[in-house]
């Protein structure tokens, strides 16, 4: 059916160019989540590096026992000053986050109500918990306002979307959210994985981005994606729900504390974004000149202003197809089909970094335009 799914070795760090495995020098990439090109920033590196010799490979511990070092409860402090929360607690990745609090936080009595095009890791956390499950249209605002009037017998409502859907690119409309939350008594939860460290004027996230930062309850974030690339996620919101984490969250309780060398990465990567916004800025240009250029040509583009594009081609063997063609071109993309997009909504998702440059744009898009060609698809 085309959906099978290889993995490409790459022998080289992550960056705008690669070398893969076997050969291939020179490959442009375009399918990393390094959204800030921080993976590779020689100030993060060391960072790492200097946490590695100061604090050890790894803590052989989850954090209740003996597995808290100094450097996570400031890279806490950290997260929680940077989203202008009360606190925040670290998991070894957003997955685990996801998979951690709606289980700690909601009982048998409450409601959730959640998008359905939410990613994996937040519809497996819902799964976990015991509480009344709702799911709306995806985006659809009147769905959630009949969801959540339905949900007004239940004593907590909790509605839990992405804030910029990583599969679509396109931007969760949480002004609106907010205001049929507050109308219904409801918190708000947004997953930022695919937000945090670009989107808004200081690269906070979603709700800094459409001015809702005092009106969102819990972000859900990583530190695998623009924080660094490494691993790593967390929790950040009021300091009783932390708290409440810190005693029932079980990723949290029985997961290994994550290691110093990531925890440094990520410290400083959020030190280079709360020094300046300079290099968000520099990324959204470029996700613009791409995506302009692809619409020129003929493609459809989804989302809007967001540095994932996905290139909707509809068939998943085109999709794969298409993709081996543009590696050949030394273009590094991979094809989405089900199961993880729908079926019949296969594309190949491209993202932007703000270490490509102008002259690699160009390339991507004369490559997707003489590959579309060749198999139909403009």
């Amino acid at each position: 059916a085309g959906t099978w799914k290889s993995e490409r070795v790459i022998a080289s760090r992550q960056g705008p160019h690669l070398l893969l495995a076997g050969g291939g020098a020179g490959i442009i990439n375009f399918c990393a989540n390094n959204y800030l090109g921080l993976s590779s920033h020689p100030e993060v590196i060391r960072a790492a590096v200097e946490a590695l010799e100061k604090f050890g490979a790894g803590l052989s511990s989850v954090r209740f026992i003996c597995g808290t070092q100094s450097i996570h409860k400031d890279l806490e402090e950290k997260i929680a000053r940077f989203h202008q929360r009360e606190d925040a607690i670290l998991y070894a990745s957003c997955f685990d986050a996801n998979a951690g609090i709606f289980e700690a936080l909601l009982t048998p009595e409450d409601a959730v109500l959640s998008d359905e095009l939410n990613h994996a890791s937040i519809i497996d956390g819902i799964r976990l918990c015991k509480a009344n499950k709702y799911r709306y249209k995806h985006m659809d605002m009147q769905d959630l306002e009949a969801k959540l009037k339905e949900a007004q017998k239940h004593r907590l409502r909790l509605v839990a979307t992405d804030g910029a859907f990583s599969m679509d690119g396109d931007i969760a409309p949480l002004r609106e959210i907010c205001q049929l939350a507050q109308k219904y008594d409801a918190l708000v939860f947004i997953d930022e994985c695919h937000a945090t460290g670009f989107l808004g004027p200081n690269g906070r996230g979603t709700d800094e981005l459409l001015g809702v930062m005092d009106k969102v309850t819990i972000i859900n974030s990583t530190l695998g994606k623009a924080l660094g690339g490494a691993a790593g996620g967390y929790t950040t919101g009021p300091k009783p729900l932390i708290d409440l984490l810190r005693q029932r969250s079980r990723p949290y309780l029985f997961s290994n504390s994550l290691p110093p060398a990531v925890v440094g990465c990520a410290s400083k990567a959020l030190d280079l974004l709360m020094e300046s916004n300079a290099i968000a800025q520099s990324m959204a240009a470029k996700t613009q000149r791409f995506r302009s250029k692809m619409t020129a040509a003929g493609f459809t583009i989804s989302g809007k202003d967001h540095p994932i594009c996905p290139v909707m081609l509809g068939d998943a063997r085109l999709a794969s197809v298409m993709a081996e063609d543009m590696l050949n071109r030394g273009i590094y993309v991979i094809g989405f089909s089900y199961p993880v997009v729908p079926k019949g909504k296969a594309r190949i998702r491209v993202q932007i970094s703000a270490v490509h440059s102008d002259e690699d744009i160009d390339r991507c898009v004369e490559a997707f335009t003489e590959v579309g060609r060749k198999h139909g698809a403009l």
